[in-house]
């Protein structure tokens, strides 16, 4: 018997900021930043199974960090549990101090 996965759901901002991160990783190894926005697709795939590992912030949303220093991200998102989804609402560098979208 298989364990239910929780529904994951991108923000159209999202895409902006993938955008973003590959025009900066582009400006110094254009030949790493497919792989490296894969990376960052790949580790928001653990909340299709624990969706409260990220850590809480004000607004009932959370945080799950991803990887560190210059390659290290932030995911800011929501878990509904009536419908087991997650909101992936916005995704920074941990270099940058907020938000573009000011999720």
């Amino acid at each position: 018997m298989t364990a239910a996965m929780t529904r994951i759901e991108l923000a159209p901002e999202v895409f902006d900021d993938f955008d973003r991160f590959f025009d900066h990783i582009a400006q110094f190894d254009v030949g790493s930043a497919p792989q490296r926005i894969a990376e960052i697709v790949d580790a928001v795939q653990i909340l299709a199974t624990s969706p409260l590992i990220g850590r809480p912030v004000k607004g009932g949303k959370r945080e799950l960090v991803i990887g560190r220093a210059s390659r290290g991200y932030v995911a800011l998102y929501r878990y509904v549990a009536p419908i087991d989804t997650v909101f992936v609402l916005a995704m920074r560098s941990q270099r940058e101090s907020r938000y573009k979208n000011n999720s």
